[in-house]
């Protein structure tokens, strides 16, 4: 739980640091984090990042570090992602803790490692220092120093040079009225493996704040599949950066799922650094009553040869608003780029509003970049069709819904994951007028 009276300020920083037994690099790297937090501004909607996304409400002295203090067993919500899988590994995180591991043995004995940051952190330091926020750049903005300096209740997937891990893996992340989730999910894949992370996080109730990031680092002739489903209660404030390094001749498909918080601001990049590397990043969006989603992705081809593609969809009813803004960046030496993004929104209301922003940023001349956008309501002929053939209104549109949404299922190779989030976005829709 966090320690709700004390808010994030110099002398519970100093506590806060005092409850951690971590090595001293960590504890540096926290100091240059925290004093970035106290030199930079809140982000205000004068950046061009944030002019589409009001945090005026948004009162940080509400929330502070995480406590070092266990917590009553928390009641834990539904695990969608894991329905029906046989796991290779899982942890489960409340309020900033770790609170269970579990590993088979098999892959223990193959070197790979799975469960607390923290943990590792002190008995293999020289493998996290290593990697910890390689890519993730705490002088970002004020959320992401807030966040090097309060991490907690962090995880790491790591898998030794050509291990393959057959069955996936999953993590579960939660928060309690209230409380705080400032974890860190640290994903290494060394040369030649291959692994599969289901990762998803739930509940906050009426009120919370999710400050967070990760980091993929997918080594050269590395598969990764990497699912994330945010899915916080409609109280919580979630801000998040998350980045990928994507090596030579590597592979990563990334499938994000955004359906709860109050306010969500993300971003989401991708970093091709070696040639032949390839990612697909796939998105599902689905907003109701007055959130305010905003995902900011980023394709950056820095090596020759690369491929990204990215599709993300979004539906919105009520007074929800999604906000996407992308960019394909090439740069000098990236050529025989090849780079697509699309984003497609469905307004199931009147009152929804969807914007969408795709750019490119193109310094390379030997390049095929594309990008399109498209917003559109529902059409009604379609729904007339459904009900002839037996449907209720309520049940065209879901099935309606779920054609919309249709493209990117086929795109995740998992198909516990397509369910899962079919049946979450088909439980929020509501009867369409």
């Amino acid at each position: 739980m966090s320690i709700a009276t004390s808010g994030f300020t110099a002398e519970s920083f100093e506590t806060f640091l005092a409850s951690r037994q971590e090595p001293g690099w960590l504890t540096d790297r926290r100091r240059a984090a925290w004093k970035l937090f106290e030199e930079l501004p809140m982000p205000s909607r004068a950046d061009e990042e944030w002019m589409r996304t009001d945090i005026r409400l948004f009162r940080l002295d509400r929330f502070a570090f995480p406590s070092a203090e266990p917590a009553a067993a928390p009641e834990l919500p539904d695990a969608l992602l894991k329905q029906g899988v046989d796991l290779a590994g899982s942890t489960v995180a409340s309020d900033s803790r770790l609170i269970a591991s579990a590993l088979d043995e098999s892959l223990v004995k193959k070197g790979v490692r799975f469960g607390s940051l923290e943990d590792l952190a002190r008995d293999e330091s020289q493998l996290v220092e290593r990697h910890l926020f390689h890519v993730f750049n705490p002088a970002y903005d004020r959320f992401a120093a807030l966040h090097a300096a309060a991490t907690s209740g962090g995880t790491i997937l790591y898998v030794p040079k050509g291990v393959v891990i057959d069955r996936p893996l999953h993590t579960l992340n939660t928060i309690s009225e209230g409380g705080v989730d400032t974890s860190h999910l640290l994903v290494v894949l060394d040369e030649g493996a291959e692994a599969t992370l289901l990762s998803e996080t739930a509940g906050g109730g009426q009120t919370g704040f999710h400050c967070g990031a990760i980091e993929l680092i997918v080594k050269p002739g590395a598969k990764l599949r990497y699912v994330n489903l945010q899915n916080w209660s409609p109280g919580v404030w979630h801000f998040a950066h998350q980045k990928a390094s994507v090596g030579r001749d590597a592979q990563l498909q990334w499938t994000i799922g955004a359906l709860g918080s109050r306010l969500a601001k993300v971003n989401q990049h991708v970093a091709l650094v070696g040639p032949n590397a390839q990612t697909q990043v796939n998105g599902v969006m689905f907003t109701e009553g007055k959130q305010h989603l905003t995902y900011n992705t980023l394709q950056h081809h820095e090596a020759p040869s690369c491929r990204s593609d990215l599709l993300y969809k979004g539906a919105l009813q009520d007074k929800s608003r999604l906000v996407w803004r992308g960019m394909i960046k090439v740069d000098v030496g990236a050529q025989k780029t090849d780079g697509y993004q699309r984003n497609d929104n469905l307004m199931l209301s009147d009152e929804s509003r969807a914007d969408s922003i795709p750019g490119l940023e193109i310094e390379a001349d030997d390049v095929r970049c594309t990008h399109g956008a498209t917003a559109g309501r529902v059409d009604e002929e379609s729904i007339f069709y459904l009900r002839t053939r037996g449907l209720t209104r309520n049940e065209a549109i879901r099935t309606y819904v779920a054609g919309f949404f249709q493209q990117v299922f086929d795109r995740i190779t998992i198909e516990s994951v397509r369910d899962a989030l079919g049946e979450a976005i088909g439980r929020r829709i509501r009867e369409y007028n």
